[in-house]
């Protein structure tokens, strides 16, 4: 048996999603800046999946710039708003548990000049909104606050910090990292005074290489891309078609019964922790219930290193992570572990199981058998 328990590194794209780009690939395979025949059916396609991904997030389609991934477009968000908006000032605001992709444009902008401030979180990995409040300053221009932490599903209070930065200075910016929480969440931008929100089809079974930045219409950003000029010139580069309508049609396959989805995949990690927390010595990390993520359970399992029963799943065809799966190549301590304040000896113990709407309840099952064998054998053999 096999049991993918991987989704926050990436998902196993929707079967419609593959056909559909293939098609595409083989059949409408024209530019979408060529004035022929097949480069106007192209730019339809492209027109017609940016409707309902801004549908998805009830803004216009002009306000969805494609991206190669999340990546990119937080780099967008970050680089091109500070960049835009640097005589307003120099100050920016984020947490202390953000992914790669937000931590490090604003290292290379404080490399740059600007100063960064960075928000605590508590032991379930949320901000303090009375810390946001006093960290905004005159000169602050932007803040970047994730919508759903990778490693232990913890979601930020979006609403009330969006509202509280609008309150202090409408002029300042405010972008989240939505690549965990979209595709699982209703996100409405405007609802929320989000002026930028980055996302990435491969967390809900799109295609890689491919995302997108919702940036508001009155908002100001300069591209980080030069080239043809294409969408208005923010981000050039011919448009990765099959891509985009893959990534629409993946979007609207996950909305099309959030709710229900949503609903099974909290029932089945409660369930995986209520099972998984009769095996001694194991303790969740983040939020418990509907304060967290659906897909994302953080299990610290003492005494036993994470690389060390992450492969012996691995031999049982038991697929986890040991963290954020951008970091596999940077090998350290986990930044948000350290935030929480996880006891010491618990650091590099800690597993991430990531669900989706595709996890079956027999893949949980097979997963904690293999627990409740592995572990005991471990700790006895540590013990020698």
């Amino acid at each position: 048996m096999e049991a993918y328990l991987d989704n926050s590194a990436t998902t196993r794209v929707y079967k419609e999603v593959a056909e559909l780009t293939a098609k595409i690939m083989l059949e409408s395979y024209g530019n979408p800046s060529s004035r022929h025949g097949l480069g106007i059916e192209a730019e339809k396609l492209v027109s017609e999946a940016l409707s309902v991904i801004a549908g998805s997030l009830k803004c216009e389609p002009k306000e969805i710039i494609i991206t190669s991934g999340g990546t990119e477009a937080d780099n967008m968000a970050l680089i091109g708003a500070a960049e835009a908006n640097s005589r307003r000032g120099k100050h920016i605001i984020t947490t202390c548990i953000e992914h790669h992709g937000v931590s490090e444009p604003l290292k290379y902008l404080s490399d740059r000049g600007y100063e960064v401030t960075y928000l605590s979180v508590d032991k379930q990995g949320i901000i303090d909104l009375e810390e946001l409040q006093a960290a905004i300053r005159p000169d602050t221009i932007l803040v970047s606050i994730m919508h759903t932490n990778n490693e232990i599903g913890s979601m930020q209070p979006l609403k009330e910090a969006g509202a509280l930065i609008k309150a202090a200075n409408p002029n300042i910016l405010f972008h989240t990292d939505a690549v965990q929480g979209y595709g699982k969440f209703k996100i409405y931008p405007k609802k929320l005074n989000i002026d930028l929100l980055s996302v990435s089809a491969h967390k809900l079974h799109g295609p890689k290489g491919i995302g997108f930045l919702y940036a508001g219409s009155k908002v100001k950003i300069n591209p980080i891309i030069f080239g043809g000029g294409q969408q208005r010139g923010l981000r050039s580069g011919t448009e990765n078609v099959p891509g985009i309508v893959g990534m629409a049609k993946a979007v609207s396959i996950c909305y099309e019964n959030l709710d229900n989805d949503i609903k099974r995949m909290y029932e089945l990690k409660e369930y995986f922790i209520k099972e998984a927390l009769n095996i001694e010595d194991i303790i969740v990390n983040g939020a418990l219930g509907e304060q967290g993520a659906p897909h994302i359970i953080s299990l610290s399992i003492r005494g036993i290193r994470a690389e060390v029963l992450l492969n012996a799943l691995s031999e049982r065809n038991i697929y986890i992570s040991s963290g954020s799966a951008c970091s596999t190549n940077r090998p350290a301590i986990s930044p948000v572990l350290k935030a929480i304040g996880l006891e010491k000896d618990l650091l590099d113990t800690t597993l991430r199981f990531s669900l989706s709407t595709e996890t079956t309840k027999e893949e949980l099952d097979y997963t904690l058998d293999s627990l409740r064998e592995l572990i005991p054998m471990y700790r006895r053999y540590k013990r020698h």
